[in-house]
């Protein structure tokens, strides 16, 4: 049976106050046992945002991770930084990092592959621009994006891989794709997983959806059967906001 993700991507927000104020207020809500809640801090309070959620049944991940183990990279943070905080989670691949800091789906094999012989699970986010979709070319850009990168994995690596379907025109724009779009894309990946792999393995993959969500639209959106949940940003910064959010999936 597949799970029921909802993870928070706080992106660049919040000082260490600020996140210990929202996690306080998170930790005062009484969620559904059967939903994985994963919240995504910056990395300069991963450590922190961890050791407040140790007690909870709310996970953590980092935004983003190099493919090296060490060295001349500024500003980067590597799987063994990560996980000397505990945190065993990472987003890869949001268009945000694709877009401004020109992430391809070359390097961003490399740090799949790191991800997973390091044991750390992924939340691989693939999405399209306006211009593919108005083109009528996004299934075939999402394609691309999953053969040059997760689909390169053996069948045993799924079990460390959520995809985030995210579509790059409905994140931070106010903009959501219908819900009737969003089955339509997270089918058509489910149906690639299992033609590349297995119908019983693509069953069993988490495909959650990122763009926009907010309380009024969740349910129509987490209703459909192939969404799994979602990979809230604005929203996940304001805690009745979030809260509501997990409830409505």
């Amino acid at each position: 049976m597949r799970q029921k993700i909802i993870a928070g991507n706080w992106k660049m927000n919040n000082s260490n106050t600020e996140s210990l104020s929202l996690l306080q207020e998170l930790l005062n809500f009484n969620f559904p046992k059967d939903i994985r809640i994963i919240i995504s801090p910056p990395y300069t309070q991963l450590g922190l945002v961890n050791e407040k959620l140790e007690k909870s049944n709310i996970e953590v991940a980092s935004q983003n991770m190099h493919f090296a183990d060490n060295g001349a990279y500024t500003g980067e943070i590597s799987s063994s930084m990560i996980k000397s905080l505990g945190v065993f989670i990472s987003i890869l691949g949001h268009s945000e990092r694709r877009t401004y800091f020109n992430e391809t789906d070359e390097s961003l094999k490399e740090k799949v592959d790191k991800a997973i012989n390091e044991n750390i699970e992924i939340i691989f986010c693939v999405g399209e621009k306006l211009s593919d979709r108005n083109s009528g070319n996004h299934f075939e850009h999402i394609k691309i994006q999953l053969e040059k990168t997760v689909f390169l994995q053996p069948a045993e690596s799924w079990k460390k891989i959520i995809i985030a379907y995210e579509p790059i025109w409905a994140i931070g724009t106010g903009e959501t794709a219908s819900p009737k779009q969003v089955q339509e894309m997270h089918l058509f990946i489910r149906n690639i997983i299992s033609e590349n792999y297995s119908k019983t393995l693509a069953d069993s993959i988490s495909i959650i959806y990122g763009g926009s969500v907010k309380p009024s639209n969740a349910n129509d959106i987490f209703s459909q059967s192939d969404v799994d949940g979602g990979l809230i940003g604005g929203a996940s910064l304001k805690s009745k906001d979030f809260a509501a959010i997990v409830n409505a999936s």
